[in-house]
């Protein structure tokens, strides 16, 4: 079997990556149900086993790395790595911690983080990363002291007690320890760490993540020992390539979250792989730091939100030997927790063949934190923009009819059993036949071929019906107005159900704005908009009205996540007023309205 796509222009890198493949089933209950006819492979009780295996047989290939107070990197060996977590895990013995008393992590991706984590999965106690910014960027800690009343931690690790002391005395209480790491490695192991170790079941709870929240309010995943391991294998299987040699990461994403934490963690410990720790992120004044560990590390696969690669192909791009540098053992580009636009898709493949001369296989799909999360993946095939691709060895597809749309429900080994002390929620998220209704619609590429997979139409959360009756499908409708606003817009928040016409609130891009004056920036927004209207086919695919806000999207408020992705209804609740303003009768001096001549 070939693993070299060729298209009409150019060659794509060979790399051993699983070819489309499902079955297709329609019922009488009106559902198609898709399943990959590969059965899905063995893979361990627990995920610990892997770092006891790595540990045995490649004892100093490095595990973990970080750069330290002077920019050198630290490393981990796994030999090191499971020697410090058996000595933690002993630490964590003595503290009779369990599910109703678990680990709550506060701090951020670390070498000490990685290792405490590891402890408990070692000897079966949950543990919860929460989003640092839940921390250090709120004003006053309510989505911290709410998770934190539900999940009744016996123990908080944080990295720096001062920095976090505010946040500590939000949630005080007398029978709560607060440790940093240098106290939990103070005693050499005993056979206590073997006999728990021996009790971790695939039933485990090996942690709980708590959602980004970009419908709603956090909720606590459960994440057990199969849901980890299972995924795994599907992405062993899938992105068959992991296996021919141990894979090096370079990682900013965070473990709070699903993709850092399980997926990017995940893929470098039960591949025998390096994960460098990359201190930064896809922000202003803290990207500097990923280019310069990415100067370092040559990664044999990247992953990344789409904020991340739009900020890196300028660098790219200025740098021919960076560039060469970055393509040069690179076997895929993997993007996920928003749609790529096209126009950054074609400047990556671009740069990929200036590079190297051949493009590089582009790989993305579906998935949630209540799946692990890897679920539905694009093949050897490739991707293209909004494509999602089949459901992956071991997950079941089952695509229902959801008022004028198709819903995605899932179902398998890697799916989690529910929401952490919130039965009302988790009997919500199953349909019933056991299928967890992940709340996105989706539609076939191509009817006509349904081995080219599926498209991503959009969250039925977000979805609404204007006064008229008309749906509104909000996910379509924000991606082409981004494309179509190009680069003048960072994003745009949907208004309103039951009203008279579509608004929209726009986070302008403060790069393509910041040397245009105020009548400028008004003037393009105002022709973009006739523009828009243009392209659509009626009142519920064009936007009327559209404010243009001046604060950016906050984290301490919870109106952006850690990834960067927006949560739309947190967004429309704290600027309430300026949505009432979209549609007072007479448009306010802010408001720019769709000119009449524009109107098909």
């Amino acid at each position: 079997m070939t693993n070299v796509r060729e298209s009409p222009r150019r060659r794509v890198r060979d790399v051993n990556i699983l070819a489309a493949e499902a079955n297709f089933e329609r019922r009488a209950n009106g559902c198609l149900y898709v399943r990959s006819p590969r059965t899905l492979g063995h893979y361990p009780v627990h995920l610990t086993e892997r770092l006891d295996y790595w540990a045995e047989h490649a004892p100093n290939r490095t595990f973990l790395a970080q750069r330290d107070a002077n920019g050198e990197w630290r490393r981990l060996s796994y030999q090191e790595t499971l020697r410090n977590t058996r000595a933690v895990a002993q630490s964590l013995l003595k503290r009779n911690l369990s599910a109703d008393r678990p680990i709550a992590i506060l701090s951020a991706n670390s070498l000490e983080h990685a290792l405490l984590s590891l402890a408990a999965m070692y000897i079966g106690v949950p543990y919860a990363p929460i989003a640092p910014s839940y921390s250090l960027a709120s004003r006053d800690f309510q989505a911290l002291k709410t998770i934190c009343g539900i999940l009744q931690p016996g123990l908080v690790f944080v990295d720096q007690a001062a920095t976090f002391q505010p946040a500590l005395a939000a949630i005080a209480s007398n029978s709560l320890e607060v440790v940093e790491h240098a106290e939990l490695l103070c005693e050499p192991p005993t056979a206590q760490v073997d006999e728990a170790h021996s009790r971790v079941t695939a039933d485990t709870i090996a942690k709980f993540l708590y959602t980004s929240g970009s419908t709603g309010q956090p909720k606590g995943v459960i994440n057990t020992q199969r849901m980890l391991c299972s995924n795994q294998q599907m992405l062993r299987t899938v992105l068959a390539f992991l296996a021919d040699e141990p894979p090096v990461l370079c990682d900013w994403l965070p473990w709070n979250h699903t993709f850092g934490g399980n997926h990017n963690f995940g893929i470098a410990l039960y591949n025998g792989g390096t994960l460098y720790i990359d201190e930064g992120k896809p922000a202003p004044g803290a990207f500097a730091a990923t280019l310069r560990n990415l100067r370092d590390v040559a990664t044999t696969a990247y992953f990344n939100v789409p904020k991340g690669y739009e900020m890196l192909i300028p660098a790219l791009k200025q740098d021919p030997s960076f560039c060469r540098h970055f393509f040069s053992k690179l076997n895929i580009v993997f993007y996920a927790a928003a749609g790529l636009k096209q126009s950054l898709w074609d400047e990556l493949q671009d740069l990929a063949v200036s590079a190297c001369g051949e493009e590089i296989l582009m790989v993305t799909g579906l998935g949630a934190t209540e799946t692990a999360p890897f679920a539905l993946s694009t093949a050897r095939e490739g991707a293209a923009a909004g494509r999602l691709g089949l459901p992956v060895p071991g997950v079941e597809l089952k695509v229902a009819n959801v008022e004028q749309k198709l819903e995605a429900r899932l179902r398998g080994p890697s799916i989690t059993p529910g929401y952490w002390k919130q039965p009302a929620l988790t009997q919500a998220a199953f349909d019933e036949e056991g299928f967890y209704r992940m709340g996105d619609a989706v539609l076939f590429a191509d009817p006509h071929d349904p081995l080219k997979g599926f498209l991503f139409d959009g969250r039925l959360a977000e979805d609404f019906k204007m006064a008229s009756g008309t749906w509104v499908s909000v996910g379509p409708l924000r991606t082409r107005f981004l494309t179509h606003f190009l680069p003048y817009a960072y994003d745009i928040v949907i208004t309103a159900p039951d009203r008279d016409f579509v608004g929209g609130l726009v986070f302008p891009d403060g790069a393509a704005c910041r040397a245009l004056a105020s009548d400028q920036i008004r003037a393009i927004f105002q022709k973009l908009l006739n523009s828009f209207a243009e392209t659509s086919t009626g009142s519920s695919t064009r936007i009327d009205r559209i404010l243009l806000l001046e604060e950016p999207p906050r984290l301490d408020l919870l109106e952006l996540t850690d990834k960067g992705s927006i949560n739309q209804k947190q967004v429309l609740k704290n600027r309430a007023a300026l949505v009432e303003e979209l549609y007072e009768p007479e448009p306010s001096p802010r408001t720019i309205s769709l000119q009449t001549g524009a109107l098909k």
